[in-house]
């Protein structure tokens, strides 16, 4: 009687998180795809093209998910060793940033662009970038829960990073490879 009763609370520990994810990435694609785009762009000085300042700071923020995966790795004990005390902080902060710095593409993608489906790439990236906020959306609040699973935190994160690496694929490393590796 204890172990289905410690599977239901895991169960109901993970379903809000999971449910408004899923409300989140949802949310996201209706309004993509119902919103007309503006065409309107982020620009940054100093670079060539809203595309550019869109790659760039998306290789920032896939460079910053690299501190974090292998941050991660420490903090779980996967590399060996026992981690040092700033390990977590950092794990902390290079998060934080990347989330920073991803807002701007994810709003010109969304507010400029919409939901996209014209060709197979491009629906990719308009899929990927609604389940990316939405499962991080789920990351976000596993965090704070007493009673999840300890495998959840991990396959989460592991789906958020998968996302975004999905998303540089499909966008920045695409872009680079049509315009070269331009500011």
């Amino acid at each position: 009687m204890t172990a289905p009763a410690a599977g239901n609370r895991a169960g109901s520990v993970l379903l809000v998180p999971l449910l408004v994810g899923a409300v989140v990435a949802v949310a996201l694609g209706v309004y993509g795809n119902l919103h007309t785009p503006t065409g309107v762009a982020v620009n940054v000085a100093g670079f060539s093209s809203p595309q550019s300042v869109k790659a760039w700071l998306a290789t920032v923020v896939v460079v910053l998910a690299l501190v974090q995966l292998v941050t991660a790795l420490v903090l779980y004990g996967k590399l060996g060793r026992t981690a040092p005390a700033w390990v977590s902080p950092v794990h902390r902060w290079s998060g934080r940033l990347a989330f920073l710095v991803s807002i701007p593409v994810a709003l010109h993608c969304l507010y400029a662009l919409g939901f996209q489906s014209f060709d197979t790439r491009v629906l990719l990236h308009s899929l990927l970038g609604c389940f990316f906020y939405g499962v991080f959306v789920v990351k976000m609040l596993l965090l704070r829960r007493d009673g999840a699973p300890g495998w959840s935190l991990p396959l989460i994160g592991g789906l958020v990073f998968t996302a975004l690496v999905g998303l540089w694929l499909s966008a920045s490393l695409w872009f680079f490879t049509q315009s070269g590796l331009t500011f």
